[in-house]
C-alpha cells in the first residue's frame, strides 16, 4: 500500500541551501491602483515568477496570452505539488528570500497560506467581487473530482451510478485505485444530506474493497487509463484532456461531487510584486479565463448548474452530461472542516501511515 507520509527534511534542507545565509528587505508593495499603472510597475520589474501544481503544458496558452498581451514581462512558470508549495513559502518567508510572485492554494493547503498571502486590492485590477475569496484569494480554476471509468474494461452500461455503487463486491480486491490522503472524500464534509459520520462509514466499506491506493489522484488516472484498475477516483480535466485524445476513459454518473475551487495569491514579500498581482488579474479576466479553459481550467459555478449559459464550459457540460452534480467551497470554515474530515477519512482508509 502506498501513502503520502513523506519525510520532509530534506526538502527543507534543499530550501534552506537555495536561500543562503544571508537575508534582504522585501520590495514594497506597488503604488499602482490600477491596471495601466499596475503594467508600468511590472515592466520595470521584467518578469513574473509562477508556482502552480499543473504541468506547464496546459498553462502555456495563458503565458502565451498574458506575455502578449503586456509585453516586457517574461513568465518564468515551474510546477510544484501544492504541499511543497506551502512548505517552500514557509520556509521562504521566514527568510525574508521568498523567490516567487503567484502561488496557487487549495483544499488543504488553503488554511496554512491565509497568511502568507499578500494584502491586495484585487477589486482595483477588476478582479471579480465573486472571484476574490477571503480577501486575498483569487479564484482562477476548479478541479472537479470524479470517479473515472476505463471505457475497454466497464461498459457504460456498467459504470456504477452512486457512491454505494462502488461498494459492490464485483469492485473489489484490487479493481478500484484510489488516493491516499481521501480528498476525494471531500463532498461528505460539505454536503448535509451526506455528512461526515456516514462518509467516515463509507470510507472504512472502502478499504474492505482493498482498493488500490495511490499518492494523489495523478497516479490514480494513469491506472484507470492503463486499463491496470477499471475504475477510480480522479479529475476531471484528466479525464476530459485525455479522453480528447482518444484514450478509453470516461466520467462515471457518481454524485455529488466536490468542484474544489483552485485560487492565485501573491505571497508577502515577493520579488517581483506588481508583475504578480497583473498576471493573476490577467488570469481571473475574461481574457484569461479563456485561455485556461482551453485545457479544462477554469471556473465554474459553484453550486451545479446545467442551465444553457454555464454549459458553455466543457467542464460543466461533461458533468452535467454525467449527470454528475457538485459542491464548491464557500468560505474559510469550511477549509477547517476538510482540515479536521480528512485525517479521519485516512484513518478510516488505513492509510495515516507515519
Amino acid at each position: 500500500m502506498r501513502t503520502r507520509r513523506k519525510p520532509v527534511l530534506a526538502a527543507l534542507a534543499a530550501v534552506l541551501t537555495l536561500l543562503g545565509a544571508a537575508c534582504s528587505k522585501p520590495p514594497p508593495a506597488p503604488d499602482a491602483h490600477n491596471l495601466a499603472d499596475l503594467y508600468q510597475a511590472a515592466k520595470k520589474e521584467g518578469q513574473v515568477i509562477w508556482f502552480a501544481p499543473k504541468p506547464e503544458a496546459q498553462m502555456r496558452p495563458a503565458i502565451k496570452a498574458f506575455e502578449k498581451k503586456y509585453p516586457g514581462i517574461t513568465v518564468k512558470y515551474t510546477n510544484k505539488k501544492a504541499p511543497d508549495l506551502v512548505t517552500q513559502l514557509n520556509v521562504e518567508q521566514a527568510a525574508r528570500r521568498v523567490s516567487f510572485d503567484v502561488s496557487n492554494a487549495g483544499g488543504l493547503t488553503v488554511l496554512p497560506s491565509v497568511d502568507m498571502a499578500a494584502k491586495v486590492d484585487w477589486a482595483q485590477y477588476r478582479v471579480p467581487g465573486n472571484q476574490i475569496f477571503d480577501g486575498n484569494f483569487v479564484y482562477v480554476w476548479a478541479v472537479p473530482k470524479v470517479w473515472a471509468y476505463n471505457t475497454t474494461a466497464v461498459p457504460a452500461a456498467s459504470a456504477p451510478h452512486s457512491w454505494n455503487d462502488v461498494l459492490d463486491p464485483r469492485w473489489g480486491g484490487g479493481k478500484l485505485t484510489i488516493e491516499s490522503r481521501g480528498s476525494f472524500m471531500t463532498v461528505w464534509a460539505q454536503d448535509k444530506a451526506l455528512g461526515t459520520g456516514p462518509g467516515l462509514a463509507f470510507s472504512a466499506k472502502l478499504a474492505k474493497q482493498s482498493p488500490h491506493y495511490t499518492d494523489n489522484t495523478t497516479q490514480a488516472h494513469t491506472n484507470i487509463v492503463s486499463g491496470q484498475t477499471p475504475l477510480g477516483t480522479d479529475l476531471i480535466n484528466l479525464v476530459l484532456a485525455d479522453k480528447a485524445k482518444g484514450a478509453p476513459v470516461a466520467v462515471a454518473p457518481i454524485g455529488p461531487t466536490n468542484a474544489n475551487k483552485a485560487y492565485l495569491f501573491v505571497p508577502e514579500g515577493s520579488p517581483h510584486p506588481a508583475a504578480g498581482r497583473l498576471l493573476t488579474a490577467f488570469l481571473a479576466s475574461a481574457e484569461g479565463q479563456k485561455a485556461l479553459a482551453g485545457s479544462y481550467n477554469s471556473i465554474i459555478p459553484t453550486e451545479t448548474d446545467c442551465s444553457k449559459t454555464a454549459t458553455a464550459n466543457r467542464v460543466v457540460r461533461a458533468l452535467c452530461a454525467a449527470g454528475v452534480q457538485w459542491r464548491s467551497e464557500t468560505d474559510v470554515q469550511q477549509y477547517q472542516r476538510f482540515a479536521d474530515f480528512f485525517p479521519q477519512v485516512e484513518k478510516a482508509l488505513g492509510t495515516d501511515v507515519h
